[in-house]
């Protein structure tokens, strides 16, 4: 049985290859009875598209994958805790189960900044788990960054 480490790493695939494209670092995966159903990468610059984010990417591949948009029983595994817009459709999709690896201090939904996920009001709850591959994730964001504020900097540029 695969564990949650290796399906975060799939994930965070999908991340590095968002940075080589110049996008935020963010990738995710969403996965039905152990299979792969969705995968995502943060496409805001490409699509020009501000709700191209990777778990809304990854939602839509696994919906088209299902022909049906209730994502219920699936699982997604996201390399950054999800803003509020994620978490909202995350909510309307039904997923199950929501990992994530780093936290957002700055945007977080699932818990971070604000409550969006199993918001008591609400009529869907998932479970979740956070941290896994947390420090990598994290990593990978904060270089991007770094890389993004040197750029800047540089008059040679």
């Amino acid at each position: 049985m695969k564990t949650e480490i290796f399906w975060m790493r799939e994930a965070l695939a999908e991340a590095e290859s968002a940075a080589d494209a110049g996008e935020v670092p963010v990738g995710a995966i969403v996965l039905l009875d152990g299979e792969v159903i969705g995968r995502g990468q943060n496409r805001v610059l490409r699509d020009l598209d501000p709700t191209a984010h990777a778990e809304i990417v990854a939602m839509r591949a696994a919906a088209r994958h299902r022909n049906n948009y209730r994502l219920t029983g699936c699982e997604l595994y996201v390399t950054l805790e999800p803003c509020a817009m994620c978490a909202g459709a995350m909510i309307h999709a039904r997923i199950q189960r929501l990992v994530y690896a780093a936290a957002d201090p700055k945007a977080g939904a699932a818990g971070s900044v604000l409550e969006v996920l199993n918001h008591p009001r609400l009529n869907h709850q998932m479970l979740i788990t956070g941290g896994v591959l947390g420090e990598p994730s994290g990593e990978l964001l904060r270089q991007f960054f770094r890389q993004r504020r040197e750029a800047s900097s540089d008059p040679q540029a």
